[in-house]
């Protein structure tokens, strides 16, 4: 399924964040190092860094040739890659943001994190339209459903709250996590939503219920990410245990686990962040040994 091909070094400090850019084969990486760091799957290295930034990034959301940096300090950027520059930096909230997704259909994006409120910002200018409170404390991921009618919220409250993307209208909350929910993906044709969270359990939620149909013991620790590979039918968690798996998406048997203790090779720390690359050839991973790691799919 997928086997190591290279681990990128450079960064000082720990990396909590990844992105593709809609150039193929380039990626982002960013973490406590403040600055984006590019690179290449082509040459399997270090590209440039990207631009400086002024605090920690907890996150990077590339959309439409414009990257949105979200920082430890409550403000997030946003670099133009046409104009090759930022073209705004806004101090959005009053702690650190943890996630940033873009609404298409409504040409919004959203932010959130430790204070609980999720704003929503214009794509064409960068104002502000809206804000709400959805949890008195952190809102960790975010996932917004593939046909864009309903987003949901991972809070360390242990709840997912699901709300209307229309009117922002809270749909319903789903308890079932006894710890912060820490990840979130929609099934990309819309047959579930999966979350995991510091219980280090995976729940498959039916849709469009959202009746739970299943809990995976997955991990040992939390699950900070989960991602669907682009075309085939299998998704991968990313977790505070070291270990990468990967799992079928359609009866969630396991395939295969990524980590230094099965295969001899893999992270040393907490793995923070997995993107599969456009084409759907490479996984990347990344985390607190400061080593970003790819990993190849095999035929």
């Amino acid at each position: 399924m997928l086997k190591h091909l290279k681990t990128l070094s450079g960064h000082q400090n720990p990396v909590y964040a990844l992105a593709n850019s809609d150039k193929e084969g380039i990626f982002f990486s960013a973490g406590n190092d403040k600055g984006v760091v590019e690179w290449s799957l082509k040459t399997l290295a270090f590209v440039m860094v990207k631009l400086p930034v002024q605090s920690s990034v907890y996150c990077l959301h590339n959309y439409n040739k414009q990257l949105f940096i979200g920082e430890r300090s409550g403000a997030f950027s946003v670099y133009d890659f046409i104009a090759q520059k930022v073209v705004a930096r806004i101090n959005a909230h009053t702690k650190p943001i943890f996630n940033i997704q873009t609404v298409s259909s409504k040409n919004e994006f959203l932010t959130t994190g430790e204070d609980g409120s999720v704003a929503v910002w214009s794509l064409d200018d960068f104002s502000e339209i809206y804000r709400f409170q959805v949890a008195y404390d952190t809102v960790r991921a975010i996932a917004i459903s593939p046909d864009q009618t309903e987003v949901a919220f991972g809070c360390k409250d242990h709840l997912i709250r699901i709300y209307n993307l229309s009117d922002y209208s809270l749909k319903q909350s789903l308890e079932s996590h006894t710890l912060p929910v820490t990840s979130l993906a929609y099934h990309p044709e819309l047959n579930y939503l999966i979350s995991g969270s510091r219980d280090a359990q995976l729940k498959v939620w039916n849709l469009p219920d959202y009746s739970l149909r299943e809990t995976i013991p997955a991990h040992m620790f939390t699950i900070y990410n989960i991602a669907f590979h682009p075309t085939n039918p299998f998704f991968a968690t990313a977790s505070q245990d070291k270990s990468i798996k990967l799992w079928d998406a359609e009866n969630f048997k396991l395939y295969k686990i990524l980590s230094l203790e099965k295969t001899g090779i893999g992270h040393t720390h907490s793995i923070n962040k997995i993107i599969w690359s456009n084409d759907g050839k490479y996984l990347i991973s990344t985390g607190d040994d400061r080593q970003v790691m790819v990993w190849e799919m095999e035929d």
